[in-house]
């Protein structure tokens, strides 16, 4: 007797399923600070991005929302003096199904940002040289290694003898 493909299809656990709903800039300061002190066009910047990452779920079922906050300071390599900050947080909005729930916070901490990063990138592009300086072109995140680490310094956090106050 064979099994007819209606109890194959049974079988096999129900496929995962994503889609972006939205993205959005939450929150975004520049600041050209070199400007402001009328400093010239003769440096060599030296900049410094800093990576966040956070993920919640929303009200609406199956709605999760994920943001990547970056803040990228540039200065000057000949000095100390800073030429411009930017803070900007982008979120993005997903229909999430069929994950398991021990796989969920990899998940959106992981491939949704993935997805909604190459948007972010031309908006730090498009931001840095409309304020007056050559485009920053990010390079690619690796999130699996920001997870890691971040998971890495909770496991020490929560391992480290706490201080008595």
């Amino acid at each position: 007797m064979t099994e007819t493909p209606m109890a194959e299809e049974a079988a096999q656990p129900p496929q995962a399923q994503m889609r972006v709903l939205g993205q959005f800039i939450r929150d975004m300061s520049f600041e050209n600070i070199m400007a402001q002190k009328g400093g010239g066009a003769d440096v060599q910047p030296d900049v410094e991005v800093q990576v966040n990452l956070d993920a919640k779920k929303r009200s609406a079922d199956h709605q999760y929302e994920s943001s990547i906050k970056l803040n990228v300071t540039s200065k000057d390599k000949g000095g100390d003096t800073t030429l411009f900050v930017l803070e900007v947080d982008y979120v993005g909005i997903f229909h999430i199904e069929n994950i398991p729930d021990d796989q969920i916070h990899p998940f959106l901490l992981i491939e949704c940002p993935r997805m909604i990063f190459p948007f972010l990138r031309r908006i730090v592009s498009d931001i840095t040289r409309d304020g007056g300086f050559p485009p920053l072109n990010l390079e690619n995140i690796d999130f699996v290694s920001l997870y890691r680490n971040e998971i890495a310094r909770r496991q020490a956090a929560e391992g480290a003898p706490k201080a008595d106050a």
